[in-house]
């Protein structure tokens, strides 16, 4: 019986087998490693790219930043262009070498990215500028991150660590991958803890004033409501804190943030830092010329939100805050502009206070404002009021008064 089975199985049969199966079997990987060797003496990075296997991209095109990637070498074919580099990778191994100034200062005086003689601070999507890849459709990258520290330094980025500095990448929907958000290295301290199933540390450099403890414990406790509205949050979380020369403020980042060790957790005006820039990592949203205020206006609103629905402050604090809000944004003429801050952030808390309440009063209360911001945070990228407005009007079932233009705007405009 297995011979006759045998001899109706003809050799082209086999191959059509075969040939069916060969896209998944045989689909195209090559090793793409990113290795930084941190120099604090110079104020430098020096950054390798190195691919490796049987087929590598065709062509990749950085998009540098002039003043801090500089020194671009390669054995392959590399032609400049003011801001961008376009690199022909050859054979079946090829590298990029540059150097990166760490440094970042802002017109404050204070910085966003920086290096000492024990700790460096920055954004890896700054260490390694945006690429874009020229490649076979079947071809992916298996990336990773290498560091090379001096003696006594260690680092935290918001991947998982394969072994000491050397970090997997990940980018979901991306076929070249590059590592993005904050990171740090040096002589520093860390705590670590999974909370709701994030994997989240909280780091700094030794000897600060830092309290990574509390900054744990507070996101225990609001961490898993947080995730509730936005269940796609990231599972990994990197908050780095430092005092100055650093950025007085919070700064958000892939999987990550950077907040200013004097910033408290929960301010006077009963808003939380932390939750807004927690609120910007969920969303991973930006404005266009004329909605920053919807990615500032949402990233306000729940941080004052979750504390309330946390038992964090009391009913009467909350609507008192909100209240407080809404005067203060009456100094906003308009919220239609490029970007938002101060009144007209205030001002955006009261619109989305009075979204919330028609959303919930026209859906019977089958729906809310967390549905209309769980909707933008699986799109990410760019919001417009016009994909905003269509989104609560989904949620509400019916048009929403709140988003009409006269309602943004001043009166006498």
């Amino acid at each position: 019986m297995l011979r006759q089975l045998y001899t109706l199985i003809s050799p082209a049969m086999l191959c059509l087998a075969f040939a069916a199966a060969a896209p998944t079997a045989f689909a195209s990987s090559f090793d793409l490693l990113y290795r930084a060797e941190i120099k604090p003496e110079t104020g430098r990075a020096h950054v390798e790219i190195r691919l490796a296997g049987q087929q590598l991209p065709g062509k990749l095109k950085l998009h540098l930043d002039p003043d801090r990637h500089l020194e671009l070498e390669t054995d392959g074919d590399l032609v400049l262009d003011g801001d961008k580099a376009v690199w022909r990778p050859e054979g079946e191994s090829a590298s990029l070498h540059y150097q990166f100034v760490i440094d970042e200062q802002k017109g404050s005086g204070s910085y966003d990215s920086r290096v000492t003689d024990k700790w460096a601070i920055l954004r890896s999507d700054k260490l390694v500028p945006p690429i874009s890849a020229t490649m076979n459709t079947d071809l992916k990258a298996d990336t990773r991150l290498e560091l090379v520290l001096p003696d006594g330094w260690s680092s935290a980025l918001p991947y998982e660590e394969i072994r000491d500095e050397l970090y997997r990448v990940k980018d979901p929907g991306r076929r070249f991958k590059r590592p993005k958000g904050w990171m740090i290295v040096g002589q520093i301290g860390s705590r670590q803890d999974i909370i709701d199933g994030v994997d989240t540390t909280v780091a700094a450099p030794l000897g600060q004033n830092v309290r990574r403890q509390d900054t744990l414990a507070f996101l225990n406790w609001t961490l898993p409501e947080l995730k509730k509205v936005f269940t796609g949050f990231p599972d990994h979380l990197l908050i780095i804190s430092a005092d100055d020369p650093m950025w007085r403020g919070g700064l958000s980042g892939t999987r990550s943030l950077f907040m200013h060790s004097d910033r408290p957790l929960v301010s006077g005006n009963r808003t939380s830092s932390m939750i807004h820039e927690l609120v910007h990592v969920a969303t991973g949203i930006r404005g266009d010329h004329q909605s920053d205020w919807i990615v500032e206006g949402l990233a306000e609103f729940y941080s004052l939100e979750i504390l309330r629905r946390t038992g964090g402050i009391s009913e009467r604090r909350y609507q008192g805050a909100v209240d407080e809000l809404e005067e203060w944004g009456k100094e906003a003429p308009t919220l239609l502009v490029k970007r938002s801050s101060g009144p007209i952030t205030a001002r955006a808390v009261g619109i989305m206070r009075q979204l919330d309440r028609e959303i919930r009063s026209a859906s019977g209360g089958e729906a809310s404002i967390d549905d209309v911001a769980r909707a933008l945070a699986e799109d990410r990228g760019k919001v417009t009021l016009e994909r905003f407005r269509k989104l609560a009007e989904e949620a509400a079932g019916r048009p929403v008064k709140a988003l009409d233009k006269h309602n943004l705007r001043d009166a006498n405009q």
